[in-house]
């Protein structure tokens, strides 16, 4: 067997560190297919979110308007459809941050953003022995938070359910669950969308046997389920027939990943063509990490990665919020990774047996 290298800046040895010839050739040419893709996939620039949707929502509720009301009178205001009942934000964040002062709502949010880096730069600092690595880290993680410092991004749901996804897994540890799902429970009860993030923990305590923890996953997706049980009845309730409901337009397909992902970071302020591989580095990188929380957050990654492809019409970046906090962190990790690939894919030692006859 191949010896495994000394790592540059993983504390520990990566995932590929021993692996075969073939295999390592086999993932380096997935990789080199992937980040074509994200070269040649990437599409036209999206859209903002409508930030003034939500904050006029905020403010209606503020002054002791009937959320559902008022949101379908905004969402009906911006041509927006209203049905199916997923269409509809949950009225969670708006109902909270209307009853608080605007300035509380944003010491909130920055609140939010400060745990998370602190919770991630501590398990990076034990996964990163090296100082450049680790400053690294600390600026990747806030080329992924700094965007969601915006005032405007406060009101959306996306913003705060991203948030705290990364939190959860900031704080997941192996027995050490109820905080995160407390939190996911939580990130799906602002955006139903980050039921995405519930469904790849339970898949993972699954596989590992963790029946306690999945148990708890499980409780968490029945919550949510309740609630919105409860939400699709008050939507039906407010909609007419003249109401819009979802299309049949394309979705918006794996070009607008990239485009998406970049406006949601701090990649918005370098060209697509560079963005992309950028990405798709990005994504490897979660592989060679040898730590239970790696694989959750590329799972997590990938899922939202299929729901911007697959499903959203929006033509903004808004649903890659859900992941942009900690998707650029892989950066700091694939080094070491594809250092381990190359070594192998390129390893050209003979074993020489000879025979001696006595």
């Amino acid at each position: 067997m191949r010896r495994a290298l000394t790592p540059r800046w993983l504390a520990s040895p990566s995932r590929f560190a021993v692996v075969s010839q073939p295999t390592a050739r086999l993932v380096l040419a997935l990789v080199s297919l992937v980040l074509l893709a994200t070269l040649m996939a990437v599409s036209a620039p999206l859209g903002q979110p409508d930030t003034s949707l939500y904050a006029g929502i905020v403010e209606a509720v503020r002054h002791c308007g009937s959320y559902y009301a008022v949101a379908g009178d905004a969402l009906r205001a911006g041509k927006y459809p209203l049905e199916p009942f997923t269409t509809f934000p949950l009225p969670t964040l708006a109902v909270v941050a209307g009853s608080l002062p605007g300035l509380a709502v944003t010491t909130m949010l920055y609140c939010l953003v400060a745990a998370v880096a602190v919770a991630w730069y501590a398990r990076l600092t034990l996964a990163l022995k090296t100082r450049a690595a680790r400053t690294l880290a600390a600026v990747l993680l806030f080329a992924g938070l700094a965007p969601l410092l915006r005032t405007d991004l406060s009101n959306l749901p996306e913003t705060w359910a991203g948030l705290l996804i990364a939190l959860s897994l900031g704080v997941h540890r192996p027995g050490r669950w109820i905080d995160a799902v407390a939190f996911g429970l939580a990130a799906t009860l602002i955006c139903d969308a980050a039921v995405l993030y519930i469904v790849t923990m339970t898949g993972f305590a699954i596989r590992e046997r963790r029946r306690d923890e999945t148990l708890g996953w499980i409780a968490a997706l029945g919550l949510l389920a309740i609630v919105l049980a409860f939400h699709a009845h008050a939507v039906a309730a407010i909609v007419t027939s003249l109401d819009i409901a979802v299309g049949t337009d394309a979705p918006a397909g794996t070009g607008s990943v990239v485009s998406a992902f970049a406006s949601a970071t701090m990649l918005d302020y370098a060209p697509l063509w560079v963005a992309g591989p950028v990405v798709g580095l990005a994504l490897f990188g979660w592989t060679p990490w040898r730590d239970a929380i790696a694989p959750r957050v590329l799972g997590t990654i990938l899922l939202a990665v299929l729901l911007i492809a697959l499903l959203d019409r929006s033509g903004t970046s808004q649903s890659a919020l859900l992941v942009s906090p900690l998707l650029l962190v892989g950066l700091v990790l694939a080094l070491d990774g594809l250092r381990d690939l190359f070594a192998a894919a390129l390893d050209t030692r003979r074993i020489t047996v000879k025979r001696i006859i006595r």
